[in-house]
């Protein structure tokens, strides 16, 4: 599921960049957008990469109780 998600993350980015370029000019807010769209992306990629490699681990939620099951985190 990870990877369909970053498969459309580099879509969605890919296809915000050409609408950016449509007009034959690269502007600064066009950079800028771009720039955003990459840290977004990214971020949403590392996280994912991160719940993956937590995967089941028991989560401490520093009040004297964890949570076994990741779909009960809070």
């Amino acid at each position: 599921m990870d990877d369909m998600k970053k498969i459309y993350r580099e879509g969605e980015e890919t296809a915000k960049e050409t609408w950016r370029k449509a007009d034959g000019e690269e502007d600064a807010a066009d950079k800028v957008g771009n720039i955003g769209d990459d840290v977004r992306k990214d971020l949403g990629n590392a996280g994912d990469d991160v719940r993956k490699d937590l995967g089941d681990a028991e989560v401490d939620l520093g009040d004297d109780t964890t949570v076994d099951d990741p779909e009960k985190r809070y």
